[in-house]
């Protein structure tokens, strides 16, 4: 949450001279020159008939803009840019122009903005897709914009200029083309303002594009609100100034800011609580920061002796956090003048995680289920764009410049088909991975590729943002080749392929397991009926065993035994199963502590993938010659097995015997560096009785990431144990791994 300032329509009538003037008497002369130039260039390539595509005049459009991107503070080149952020629609050598008038930095920020304005036009969501595909689609989209640009604040500028075009679209009458551009700001433009945690632009967006898309809806919220913004603005300022007062008077050092409720937000939660807006009592809200968990609680006591708290409102996530270890005090108390307002009471660490860590905001708004790796990186450009606010003199400034020059999205690419779809690739894939992310049948047929309209060789590295469209054949095949020569990168297209190369050479396969198996058996004194033998070893089919054999799916040694049974068979044979070959004799085995279909004493492990230890749910695979890996039963590398051999898995659980051992795991730790943080980390884990057997940390920008794999008897004294980390100053996350 941040203070409560707000950005306002800047003035429809100001000329460039005026606008000029303005900014000459808040920034320094050498910046006043710089924004001097890029207005000149401006006036003289913008034709006087140039228009945006809601029809506002262009310089009045970016000379608007520009009052946004100051709110933001991200710099003068930043405004320079917005100013000349058409630049390249209307003048051929406009880098040369923008290099040498004003510098490399702008000139670096305007290709930025111009790739994602052509990208924005292009990549839109097809009107015959599913609700979900549409949200995937805007889902895409907004990782894209993040991650094709190289610079931060290309995405800020694009906001900003999004935000005046909604301004201005209050003067345009109601037409189809309104409400989609409505729409688009909902789906893409809110969200990442949300994400990136630029309130004001947020609220702007929300609020307008709300309004546009539904008019009816926005009355009805708007109408029921006794008040207009800025009264509850004034309102909010009082309530917190009221607060920091009594704190300061018992000596309680706190920070307090406070928000009113903007009308989309109201209308989100009347409609997923199914409220009416009676029913809603967070419409004004207040954060109160403290440095102690008791000075929690001490706050609250006194909030509730100065208003009257309403009854079945108050949460204490402190002493029962959430499933995400968000921890708060939430109450709801009648304010002056009789009015509702919600108050969170939290400590500055607790904040830190709730902002930065799992807990963050933007997730829990916008639902759904994360992508961890991504969520990190969002996490650190929150924290980047919040650090900026505390930037003053130059050489801090100069080096926020530099850290906006983010590369932390460079394991992905974004690409779209020929109707706008975007596609998510790893980074050097090609458009051989293209087509095999659209369809499977369209990568068996790929012949050839255009990028941006040009035809390139299947072999051509894809970047972000490209359009890409396949050329076919109407019957083919993959080849051996874009595998041998490194053509392929994506896991799906590579899997594709394998499996159709599989399948096109099943007999050859066939042929060479029959005379494998023929051999093993040749060495027996006597041949087992091969019927027998398939279903002894869970195949229905003798040709099933021998692809099984073809492939090296079946050892020598499992066939062996098998056959040997058939010709020899012990007292009460049962069928042979993949895990009856594993068996190990109990006189030779101890006890593994792990129980498989209610047995003990079976050859067994523990993945390493997962690292289950008691009392995880767990589940077992069958391996080949290795015995069962017993896995978590919420483990991705078991989930996978289990869906490609669903007949290897087996019934596993933890026996008695098992309890009392210890078990490694992982815990990782993101985390802001500083002196002492491993330290501190290490008496976290000394306190709570861990022995660390594993350590890796890495730092980048400030950011350091720790994994440490520990000894721990029950999983059950995790919660506690991530609880006390969390606790140390900088750690926003901690996650089992």
């Amino acid at each position: 949450m941040v203070s409560l300032t707000t950005v306002n329509a800047p003035e429809e009538t100001l000329t460039p001279e005026q606008w000029l003037s303005r900014f000459s008497t808040q920034l320094p002369e050498e910046e006043v020159c710089l924004l001097e130039n890029a207005l000149k260039l401006a006036q003289e390539f913008y034709p006087a008939d140039a228009v945006t595509q809601m029809g506002e005049p262009m310089l009045s459009h970016v000379l608007s803009a520009t009052y946004f991107v100051h709110e933001l503070n991200i710099f003068s080149d930043a405004i320079a840019a917005t100013l000349l952020s058409a630049l390249p629609v209307y003048c051929a050598d406009w880098k040369e122009r923008v290099a040498t008038q004003c510098n490399d930095s702008v000139m670096r920020l305007v290709e930025g903005i111009d790739q994602i304005q052509k990208l924005t036009k292009f990549s839109k969501v097809e009107k015959i897709s599913t609700p979900q595909e549409n949200q995937q689609q805007a889902e895409s989209m907004r990782k894209m914009l993040i991650a094709m640009v190289s610079d931060i604040r290309v995405v800020l500028i694009k906001l900003a200029m999004r935000a005046r075009t909604m301004h201005y679209m209050a003067r345009i009458p109601d037409s189809e083309e309104k409400r989609e551009l409505a729409k688009e700001t909902l789906d893409i433009f809110a969200p990442l303002a949300n994400r990136l945690g630029v309130w004001q632009l947020k609220w702007i967006l929300e609020d307008l594009g709300f309004r546009y898309q539904k008019p009816e809806e926005y009355v009805q919220i708007a109408r029921l609100l006794d008040e207009k913004r800025i009264e509850r603005i004034d309102y909010i300022n009082d309530v917190v100034a009221t607060i920091e007062r009594e704190l300061s008077r018992l000596s309680i050092h706190c920070e307090v800011a406070g928000r009113p409720k903007h009308i989309y937000s109201i209308y989100k939660k009347m409609t997923k609580k199914k409220l009416d807006f009676s029913g809603l009592y967070d419409i004004r809200a207040v954060r109160v920061l403290v440095d102690t968990v008791p000075q929690c609680y001490t706050t609250l006591g006194i909030i509730h002796s100065m208003w009257q708290p309403i009854p079945g409102e108050f949460d204490d996530y402190i002493s029962h956090p959430k499933s995400n270890d968000y921890r708060s005090l939430h109450t709801v108390v009648i304010g002056p003048k009789d009015k509702g307002v919600e108050i969170q009471i939290r400590t500055f660490d607790m904040h830190q995680y709730a902002e930065f860590g799992v807990a963050a905001h933007w997730r829990y708004k916008e639902g759904g289920e994360g992508d961890k790796a991504y969520e990190q990186k969002i996490s650190w450009l929150r924290q980047l764009l919040d650090w900026r606010e505390n930037v003053a003199e130059d050489d801090k400034a100069n080096e926020l410049a530099e850290a906006f020059q983010t590369e932390l999205f460079n394991d992905t690419i974004y690409v779209l088909t020929p109707h706008g779809k975007v596609l998510s690739l790893p980074v050097g894939a090609t458009p051989i991975d293209f087509a095999y992310a659209v369809h499977t049948d369209l990568g068996h047929r790929c012949r050839g590729a255009k990028v941006n309209g040009h035809i390139v060789p299947l072999s051509t590295p894809l970047e972000n943002g490209q359009r890409v469209d396949i050329i076919t054949a109407k019957e083919g095949n993959p080849s051996v080749n874009w595998l041998i020569e490194g053509w392929v990168k994506s896991s799906k297209a590579i899997s594709k392929i394998r499996a159709f190369v599989r399948a096109q050479n099943s007999e050859a396969v066939r042929e060479d397991g029959r005379a494998q198996l023929d051999k093993q058996l040749n060495k027996l004194p006597q041949k087992p009926n091969l019927q027998q033998l398939a279903e002894a070893l869970n195949f229905s089919k003798v040709d099933d065993l021998y692809l099984a054999v073809g492939h090296g799916e079946m050892t020598p040694r499992s066939i062996n035994i098998a056959a040997r049974q058939l010709l020899h068979p012990i007292v009460e044979q049962t069928t042979i199963t993949p895990d009856s070959l594993i068996r190990k004799s109990r006189a030779q085995t101890d006890k593994s502590g792990i129980l498989v279909d209610g047995e003990d004493g079976l050859l067994s492990f523990l993945a390493k993938c997962c690292k289950p230890a008691p009392p995880d749910e767990i589940a077992g695979f069958v391996t080949k010659g290795r015995g069962i890996s017993v896995h978590r039963q919420n483990c991705a590398a078991y989930k996978n097995l289990a869906q490609m051999h669903p007949d290897k898995i087996v019934s596993t659980q933890w026996s008695a015997s098992k309890i009392d051992q210890v078990f490694p795991i992982d815990v990782e730790i993101m985390a802001r560096d500083r002196n002492g943080l491993l330290r501190d980390v290490s008496e976290a884990f000394s306190r709570n009785k861990l022995n660390v057997i594993g350590v890796n940390t890495l730092t980048k920008d400030s950011l350091a990431t720790m994994r440490f794999t520990v000894e721990i008897k029950q999983v059950e004294d995790l919660p506690r144990v991530i609880s006390n980390l969390s606790e140390i100053k900088g750690v926003f996350s901690v996650n089992r791994l």
